[in-house]
């Protein structure tokens, strides 16, 4: 068995749109279920989202036969951790609050076997090689591994060209809440400072060779995000979707002056 291609980092560096889905739920059960819906990656967070190890390997279980490429977020960019998520099977890694070059490339070399890297030797006992069924995984490994950093800070917006050009990063992930944050304008990540810092990094990532990245759940924003050159995009998340799909069920019930829904916009194959 050869060690599989990273689908989605082969089609950042072609250039290609990749649409995600962000994934907080932290159950494997509805992972499975988005994996079907036809997104190119879905994000399993392990920031904000209840994920611990043992979870993050039920949702890439579950998605694995599927389509879509599993994205990883931890929580911090951690030598041990990175080399434990990596040992679960993630291939692809988003790491938050990167502010410096020194940073992003001490975590090119966490995820990279020697003499690249640092990534300790433990494939064998790892689902990472299939418990030695990738006979040749620890040579063709760090070929496959994804990086994208995620830069969420006025200052670390300051080192973008650095930081975009640090061999081994693949994408650079823009992270609006907080950068708005650092901004001085907290839960105001559409405001148009914000949105002029955005679109200025991804014009800044695009120029350095890398993709950009970002989420937002505003169709409007995430399209123009997409114009001006983000290549991979998360437009939703799993929560957000479950909260105001329930509510407006239960909305056109209790108000009376709700309009029906058309009997052929119900599930035909019932539930």
């Amino acid at each position: 068995m050869k060690t599989p291609e990273n689908t989605f980092r082969s089609a950042l560096a072609r250039g290609e749109q990749q649409i995600g889905l962000w994934l907080a739920l932290a159950d494997s059960y509805p992972a499975e279920l988005c994996a079907g819906c036809g997104y190119d990656w879905l994000l399993i967070d392990g920031e904000h989202a209840p994920n611990d190890l043992r979870s993050m390997l039920a949702a890439l279980q579950a998605v694995a036969p599927y389509p879509t490429h599993p994205v990883v977020r931890i929580p911090k960019g951690d030598d041990a951790l990175i080399k434990q998520v990596l040992e679960l099977g993630a291939t692809t890694l988003l790491v938050p609050m990167v502010e410096s070059a020194q940073q992003a490339e001490e975590l090119v070399r966490a995820m990279r076997y020697p003499p690249q890297g640092i990534r300790g030797v433990g494939s064998g006992i790892a689902r990472s090689a299939r418990w030695s069924r990738y006979p040749n995984y620890l040579h063709e490994a760090n070929d496959q591994m994804c990086l994208l950093v995620q830069v969420e800070t006025r200052e670390a917006l300051a080192q973008i060209d650095a930081i975009a050009a640090v061999e081994g990063v693949d994408g650079v992930f823009i992270g609006p809440s907080d950068l708005s944050a650092s901004m001085g304008l907290l839960g105001q990540p559409a405001h148009p400072d914000v949105k002029a810092a955005i679109e200025a990094a991804i014009e800044a990532i695009t120029r350095a060779g890398k993709a950009p990245g970002i989420l937002c759940a505003d169709e409007t924003l995430a399209r123009r995000y997409i114009d001006v050159g983000a290549r991979f995009v998360a437009v939703g998340v799993d929560t957000s979707l479950l909260v105001k799909a329930a509510s407006a069920l239960v909305a056109r019930f209790k108000n009376a002056d709700a309009a029906p829904v058309p009997a052929a916009a119900a599930s035909r194959g019932g539930y």
